[in-house]
């Protein structure tokens, strides 16, 4: 774990531009700042899917200022837990570090409406996360 008593998640997928987004942002959203939220791709898209921003303003969270950041080794290092969504073998490895592999379907190329299935999968994981960190959800 990181010195600070405030756990790192890392959310890391290919493009960062859909799961991975939804992952931080649902996690930033329902940690408030008891978890420190990073968001990246092993080969970033230009922008996050319009679909997944229109997806999750469904639930209440604004996400369309967010832009896909490259996955580097620092991001890997500097955080507790790194949860994988379909970034093969692209995400670094370091002994010590907390792996989750999340098996989703890719919203590339979906509407909206084969999103919601995907963002509301990926809540329900983030909300056990946050109870296997001892850390209470907002509302």
């Amino acid at each position: 774990m990181s010195t600070s008593a405030t756990p790192s998640v890392l959310f890391a997928c290919v493009h960062n531009a859909g799961r991975s987004q939804m992952g931080a942002a649902f996690l930033t959203h329902l940690s408030g700042d008891r978890v420190q939220v990073r968001s990246a791709g092993s080969a970033p898209a230009d922008a996050v899917n319009p679909a997944v921003v229109e997806a999750m303003a469904e639930v209440g969270i604004d996400i369309s200022a967010e832009t896909p950041k490259v996955l580097t080794v620092e991001a890997v290092q500097s955080s507790d837990v790194v949860i994988t969504m379909g970034c093969g073998d692209a995400c670094p490895y370091f002994p010590g570090k907390r792996y989750l592999d999340w098996k989703l379907a890719d919203p590339a190329g979906q509407g909206v409406a084969a999103v919601r299935p995907i963002r509301d999968d990926i809540e329900r994981r983030i909300r056990g996360l946050l109870t296997e960190l001892g850390i209470e959800a907002a509302a």
